[in-house]
């Protein structure tokens, strides 16, 4: 909960543009949901979205983090609400609830900072779609928010935040917007995992509107598993991204106190990125990659949180393929595999390339592009890795 004093609903309470630390939680707070954020379009204003967005682990307490991110002007929310969605932008009737923050109704973020609201009061259950629905009284200058998310969300002229049904929802968008988090309160033992990735952890290839992302496949694996207290999972992939250098979102370097050390509740890192770093041409060897592989894993472990490290998978047929890249990518993967560094290591090279030729995806396992895996995929990965290896003594 915000520690900032209550302020009427006329004045918006401030959030400063300080870079978010990681959460000191009491109670104990867990990441639900989280995607990474990028500068989007212009901003505009009197607005309202509906962001759909699917829950990990279950708790009490409900809160969602506003980013404004990569704004150069302030942003202002004066209706903020979430509940339980139906279907399509209808919400369950009677679960629409107004947020605060720091007991105001409105809340004015400034350029580059981020705001975290008040707790709802009651459950939200694992595994269920939660609406969050906000107007955005003023703005202007790029908007934030997290580019392809593979989820229908909505928006419309005017505030409309408030509104269960879905008839003034007539704009749908593949976007969500300024969202980048949702958390409960759970018991001190509950935990979450962050994947840092590219477009293959963003879902690229996997169905719309049907949570079949790696990282989604492994939150329901962790739901049924009842040997392990690692049940939230936050999806910080974004398409295009690198380990290095910024271009399609920050840097994996760049980005990981504000997309991993700064979510609540966070056990481990897992570390699944460089393809788009090797295949970019742009010189990038294997003791670069390398060296950025070291640097997330001592800040990693520097705040206490694992880090487990995938494999690069195979990218022979994609038009950039040359020998090169894949002499790269080989050395990177033994890195990954024999170095020791990391906590844990899931093979996904290993899981889906083919028997018949190494540097391939499997073709009854590739989208169809020769680098982003589909459904079927997806789903390997995630049964891929062992469940035990997401926690460690750190």
């Amino acid at each position: 909960m915000s520690a900032q004093a209550p302020a009427s609903a006329q004045t918006p309470a401030q959030a400063s543009a300080a870079a978010p630390a990681r959460a000191r939680t009491s109670p104990h707070q867990v990441v639900t949901w989280g995607a990474s954020v990028d500068r989007q379009g212009e901003a505009p204003r009197d607005r309202s979205y509906r962001m759909v967005v699917r829950t990990s682990a279950g708790g009490t307490g409900t809160r969602i983090r506003l980013s404004n991110a990569f704004g150069d002007r302030p942003v202002t929310f004066d209706s903020v609400h979430a509940g339980r969605r139906q279907e399509g932008a209808r919400v369950v009737p009677g679960t629409n609830r107004a947020l605060t923050f720091g007991g105001a109704g409105s809340v004015t973020v400034a350029p580059g900072a981020s705001v975290v609201s008040d707790p709802l009061s009651g459950r939200l259950a694992a595994g269920s779609d939660l609406a969050v629905s906000f107007h955005v009284l003023s703005a202007g200058g790029p908007s934030t928010g997290h580019g392809m998310a593979m989820q229908t969300s909505y928006a419309t002229a005017g505030d409309h935040a408030a509104e269960e049904g879905a008839e003034s929802w007539t704009d749908r968008t593949s976007s969500w917007y300024y969202l980048d988090a949702v958390t409960v309160e759970t018991g001190a033992d509950t935990g979450a995992v962050v994947t840092l990735g590219d477009s293959i952890t963003d879902g690229w290839q996997s169905s719309t509107d049907t949570n079949r992302r790696w990282p989604d496949y492994l939150a329901r694996r962790l739901r049924a598993t009842a040997g392990t207290q690692i049940k939230g999972v936050a999806n910080e992939g974004i398409s295009g991204n690198k380990v290095l250098a910024d271009g399609a979102g920050q840097s994996a370097l760049n980005r990981l106190d504000r997309d991993v050390l700064s979510q609540p509740g966070v056990r481990t890192v897992f570390l699944f990125e460089g393809i788009n770093d090797i295949k970019a041409h742009t010189g990038v060897t294997a003791g670069d990659l390398i060296a950025g592989y070291r640097e997330i894993i001592d800040r990693a472990h520097t705040a206490g949180i694992c880090v487990v490290g995938a494999t690069v998978l195979p990218f022979k047929g994609w038009y950039e393929f040359d020998p090169e890249g894949e002499a790269v990518r080989q050395d990177v993967n033994d890195f990954i595999r024999n170095s020791g560094e990391l906590d844990a290591v899931a093979d996904f090279d290993k899981a889906l390339r083919s028997p018949y030729d190494r540097e391939r995806l499997l073709p009854a396992l590739d989208g169809g592009d020769h680098v982003h895996p589909n459904d079927k995929g997806m789903q390997v990965m995630a049964d891929t890795v062992d469940i035990k290896t997401l926690s460690c003594d750190r």
